[in-house]
């Protein structure tokens, strides 16, 4: 176990030292300024280099387990009922398809990175976009994402089938939905596929791949962090089309009276 997370530390460190040394760089170098606050910068340092090993380790003996094992029992025949030597049909994994939908939902809800930006969001607008309807609005895109994800490696169907149909919808509603709403919906897509979700998405793509016969876990396992990015930007798209659309009719209503 220490030996573990001695590797991942080293492991950590080097992989942090190029961003440091560019910084260093620029810092001492370009700008020819000494480095202000050295002392509380060292020590960020290492409580980054420090909270990404611990993290790391989190991953390997952890989430990445969990979401595999969680994904091979709910696949597991005797599970889903289905009797020895008999196909199962894409409707038998019901149970499969909501746990996607919550864990979806519950990793987006804790997404650091999606909390950060809904916040600013929430600044920026003067309240106008609310900090828990934005988190909500996009954890629902993720739930239905892996939802359908989940689907898509039941039923073996093609990946690209899935993005190409997504991407359209996005394209037809970044035509018709508030501008100012577009850049913070594409964002949102990107921030969903961070720390906390993509591991637990990726380990249950992998485990459900290998849970089911005649799936390929290096064709059908991975995509669904994919589905991740897509849907988000449709369902605050979706969100922001029904809001001004309710503006819409509360002020054509008020003019008729």
């Amino acid at each position: 176990m220490e030996s573990g997370l001695m590797t991942i530390f080293l492991n950590t460190l080097v992989d942090v030292l190029p961003i440091t040394l560019l910084i260093l760089g620029f810092q001492l170098v370009v700008l020819r300024r000494p480095i202000p606050q050295l002392k509380k910068v060292l020590i960020g340092a290492v409580y980054v280099v420090l909270g990404l090993a611990l993290f790391l380790m989190g991953l390997e003996k952890a989430l990445f387990p969990l979401g595999t094992l969680m994904a091979e029992q709910l696949a597991d025949p005797v599970f889903l009922g289905i009797e020895e030597g008999a196909s199962p049909r894409w409707t038998d994994f019901y149970w499969v398809y909501i746990f996607a939908a919550c864990i979806g939902f519950a990793t987006t809800i804790a997404e650091p990175s999606l909390i950060a930006v809904a916040i600013k969001a929430d600044e920026v607008s003067s309240g106008g976009i609310s900090k828990l309807g934005l988190r909500i609005t996009v954890a629902v895109g993720v739930s239905l994402a892996l939802t359908l994800g989940t689907f898509r490696i039941v039923t073996g169907t093609p990946l690209y089938l899935y993005i190409l149909g997504g991407y359209l919808i996005v394209i037809l509603q970044t035509i018709f939905a508030p501008k100012e709403m577009i850049p913070l919906a594409y964002d949102s897509g990107g921030v969903t596929t961070s720390t906390v979700t993509v591991p637990i998405v990726a380990a249950l793509g992998l485990g459900l791949s290998q849970a089911i016969p005649g799936r390929n876990a290096a064709v059908d396992g991975f995509g669904l962090i994919a589905f991740a990015s897509v849907f988000p930007i449709i369902s605050v798209l979706g969100y922001a089309q029904l809001a001004a659309f309710k503006r819409k009719y509360i002020k054509s209503k008020k003019g008729k009276e």
